[in-house]
């Protein structure tokens, strides 16, 4: 079951339901939404005019044949190509409320960890058709994949991209399975120093590769850490993502110099890993290119 928010309250509604609103005229106010089956003609399902409030909802979208239906998306959503076309409604920091309402848009699919919480109360609280995406495992990528299929109306397509990414992801997981563990630290970001722990994406990724990260048990998902812990940790590996797409081999410029501590066995032995960050951060097929590169880098370190 998923939770699909309307004004008025709460509707319980499967992935095999759509959720549509109705138009709204100039001077009048939203008004509740309906819930459409999933029975509906999927050519009618496939006219649905989505906002899609994130960069790896607009990658899926794309992925399962849907991307022309979205008419809104929010800043850094630039894969495919064609992304980088669609108007600009917020970004993490904020959504524009009103230009969302003026668009008039059937379907919303927002992030509940990547969009501000109050604007999203204010898109239920004008009755706008709001459903949420919700990956948080590696394994969730082909359940989103098949969700998003049911509520476009590209059911078919969305299913070969499903089973794509499930034997894909299985493939690596036997390929990397039982390797000699290798001590990494990910730095997530450098001001504060920032790694990942717990169930946040990059560590079930780090797990994948038979990488030992020795902050893995601390209490947040993504947890500030101290250099001296770094130090004292001696990473055989030290993991620097990229947001520089055009080069990978680029770390960002504000990224931990971390050729000041020779005596790191990842320094000393030039174990620096740069993967690309836009690639391995999202939830989408796509992650699965790059956490190969990552697993083969790490595997040469041991």
């Amino acid at each position: 079951m998923r939770l699909v928010h309307g004004i008025g309250g709460l509707w319980l509604a499967t992935v095999l339901a759509v959720q549509t609103a109705p138009a709204m005229s100039a001077g009048t106010a939203p008004q509740a939404a309906s819930v459409t089956p999933a029975t509906a003609v999927a050519a009618d399902r496939q006219r649905l005019r989505i906002i899609a409030l994130a960069p790896h909802i607009v990658e899926l979208l794309y992925a399962i044949g849907a991307g022309e239906q979205i008419i809104g998306t929010t800043e850094y959503a630039n894969y495919p190509e064609a992304a980088n076309h669609i108007p600009r409604v917020g970004s993490y920091a904020g959504l524009q409320i009103e230009k969302i309402l003026q668009m008039k848009p059937d379907l919303i699919i927002v992030w509940g960890t990547g969009n501000p919480l109050p604007d999203l109360e204010r898109l239920q609280h004008y009755g706008l058709p709001v459903v949420y995406s919700d990956v948080t495992r590696l394994d969730d990528v082909a359940s989103e994949l098949r969700h998003f299929g049911q509520l476009t109306g590209h059911e078919k397509r969305a299913e070969q991209q499903a089973l794509a990414y499930e034997q894909r992801l299985q493939q690596l997981r036997h390929r990397f399975a039982g390797k000699a563990p290798v001590r990494v630290f990910y730095e997530l970001w450098s001001r504060p120093l920032t790694t990942v722990a717990g169930n946040a994406w990059p560590q079930q990724q780090l797990i994948l590769c038979g990488a030992h990260n020795p902050f893995a048990s601390l209490d947040q998902d993504y947890p500030g850490v101290g250099l001296e812990q770094v130090i004292v940790s001696a990473p055989e590996v030290i993991i620097q993502p990229s947001h520089n797409t055009n080069d990978n081999s680029n770390i960002d410029a504000d990224a931990v110099n971390w050729s000041r501590w020779p005596t790191i066995p990842a320094v000393k032995n030039q174990q620096m890993i740069h993967p690309n960050a836009d690639k391995l951060h999202r939830m989408t097929p796509r992650a699965l290119d790059e956490i190969q590169v990552l697993c083969e880098q790490i595997d040469r370190a041991r």
